[in-house]
């Protein structure tokens, strides 16, 4: 079982947890990336590619169910403005096991960092400007091309 979505809906996690649950897991894992503050960071704004986004989220969890005997996968994002604390993202990943489940989300948020065509703006304020590449998240990428 595969789901992806990415839209501006609010992320449940209880709801997409207990999804993967249901599938017979005896572990499951997420990630939840979540609007952190800082830096005078008030708010986070994400545009993306409809259709583009959606397909390159699929290939990732398609490649995560070959790579481990996974029994699902969830990929939520979401786009336009958040509010510092809101949620971003979600993956889950269920399996028979624990350490499948963990290194298969793993997995999936480090290659979604940079094979997921988003475009992402930190508002300060009034004032935004673009977040460009990060040079740590294509390292992060590059331990899982083996």
């Amino acid at each position: 079982m595969i789901r992806v979505s990415v839209d501006s809906a609010p992320i449940e996690l209880a709801v997409e947890l207990s999804a993967l649950e249901e599938r017979g897991a005896g572990g499951v894992a997420s990630f939840t990336g979540v609007v952190r503050g800082g830096d005078g960071i008030t708010a986070l704004e994400l545009e993306h590619y409809p259709g583009m986004t959606e397909d390159a989220l699929c290939v990732l969890a398609e490649a995560a169910m070959d790579r481990w005997n996974l029994l699902g996968v969830t990929i939520l994002h979401r786009t336009g403005r958040m509010e510092v604390g809101e949620r971003i993202v979600f993956i889950g990943t269920a399996a028979a096991h624990r350490r499948e489940a963990l290194d298969a989300c793993a997995y999936l948020i480090d290659r979604l960092k940079t094979d997921a065509p988003f475009w992402k703006r930190e508002w300060r304020g009034e004032a935004a400007s673009w977040v460009e590449a990060r040079e740590s998240d294509a390292l992060a990428a590059k331990r899982w091309q083996a």
